[in-house]
Parts: structure tokens; sequence; C-alpha cells
């Protein structure tokens, strides 16, 4: 059985590397809408925890090490420095490791079962839930960079994953802000990038519908609900999309509305 969520990974992973291919350095240390992080933050962060998971999935002795180091370093602050030092390098260079190092391991998580768990910064997870993450953080931080050079990316079902990861996070969404979960989850009505319909949920909670790609920009908070074409019926649907986490970590407050907006070319 091959994990399909690898190679979607590695295609997301191409399609933000094909939009720095060429840029010169300087475009490398411009501030990006995502808490004023440079592209350059951006990589560094995307390669450190990519590194991480494959250790993870192949290397656990080394793995523990290296989340040891992690614990200590955001515990003083000091994790965005771990992660641009385990990089190593700036601008173009970073560019073409971050790359290759996805290029060398998606091989590897290809042949996974994709049940199996693989410890990480918690509880262990899934092969598939693994990859699946390592897609959502590198489409979510890719949204500041295509934004920052004014692109519009191009979508493709792959969103799929990232929607589900959405839904999967429905009652952590709650639990990461100290509320009860709802016993169900409203009805989400979906128009995939393929013009497909993707449909979950229970009507007689809500319902949520739209374009899959706001859903999953909300749920990774890279954009504001108010900013998308969602619209939302019933207490739940929008308690739910106005605190969506889909991530891991302490509870985040989504961007305000307007704050994230895609930059003129």
């Amino acid at each position: 059985m091959s994990l399909t969520e690898a190679d979607d990974f590695l295609a997301e992973t191409r399609a933000l590397a094909a939009l720095l291919n060429g840029r010169p350095p300087e475009d490398f240390e411009r501030a990006t809408g995502f808490k004023g992080w440079t592209v350059n933050d951006v990589l560094a962060h995307l390669h450190f925890w990519n590194l991480a998971v494959d250790l993870g999935g192949f290397d656990v002795a080394d793995f523990e090490r290296l989340a040891a180091e992690i614990a200590s370093a955001a515990s003083s602050g000091r994790l965005r420095a771990l992660e641009a030092g385990r990089a190593g390098a700036r601008g173009p260079e970073l560019a073409a490791l971050w790359l290759a190092n996805a290029e060398q391991m998606v091989p590897r998580w290809r042949e996974i079962d994709p049940k199996r768990r693989v410890p990480w910064m918690g509880p262990s997870m899934s092969a598939r839930s693994a990859m699946t993450a390592r897609q959502m953080e590198t489409w979510a931080h890719g949204f500041e960079v295509f934004d920052l050079f004014g692109v519009e990316r191009e979508e493709s079902d792959r969103l799929r994953n990232i929607v589900v990861l959405g839904v999967n996070t429905f009652g952590w969404s709650h639990q990461v802000h100290g509320l009860p979960v709802p016993p169900a989850m409203p009805e989400l009505r979906l128009v995939a990038p393929s013009g497909a319909v993707w449909t979950f949920g229970d009507a007689s909670a809500g319902r949520i519908a739209g374009e899959a790609i706001d859903f999953a920009a909300v749920v990774t908070q890279t954009r504001a609900l108010a900013d998308t074409t969602l619209t939302c019926e019933g207490e739940i649907a929008r308690g739910w999309m106005s605190r969506a986490q889909c991530f891991a970590g302490p509870p985040e407050t989504p961007p305000a509305p307007g704050s994230r907006r895609r930059r003129a070319a």
C-alpha cells in the first residue's frame, strides 16, 4: 500500500519551490504577512520540521535527541534560532536544500504503512497523519509567500487532505480553547478545485458552505473568515469557524479581517 499523502506533500513543496526559483537573495529577506516572518524564516521552519518528521519515521533515537533540543529551545524562546541554525543556509541555497531534502525523504515515506505510528512532539501519529501535516504546513506557510509576491497559487484536489484534517480537528478547535465539544459537527458542503462537491457532517448542527480552499484557509488560519466565500448557518458553525485551528500547539488567534491578503504583483 503506497502512502499517497507523501506525494501530495512533495507536490506542495514543488509548487512553492517553483515560485521561489530564480529569485534573488534579497527577496528571501522580505517580510511576509505572517508575524513578520521573512521567506528565509518560512523555509528554515519548513525544512527543520521536515527533518524532524523524517527522523521520527526512520531514526527514533536521533528524533528523541532532537525533541529534547526542541523542548529546551521552546522553553527559552530560541526555537526560531534553532530552526535557522539547523538549516545553516539562507536565500536560494536554503531553498535548494529544503527542496532536495523533501525529494530525498518522500520515496522512503511512500513505502511506509500508512497506519504505522511514528513519534512526535506529544502523542505519536500515523504515517498518513505525519505526511498530511507536512503538506498542510507547506501549503499554509506557502500562503504568505504567494501573497508576498502577488501570485495566485494553482490549487488541486490534493487540498482534500487539508480539508479532512480540518474536519478531524473539529473537536480540537474547541478543546484547545477550553470549550466543550458540541455533540455533532455542522454539515460542510465545499466546492473542490476540480468542481467536485465534498460533503461532511450533520445538517442538524448547522451548515457551512463555500470553496474548499476557503475552508482550508480558515482552519489553517491563513485567512480571516470574513475574507472568504464561506457562509455559516447556526451557532456551532459560526463558533467553530471563528476559532478553527487544525494544527497543534497553544490556542492561536485567527488573522484579523483584511490582514492577510495577496499583495499587488
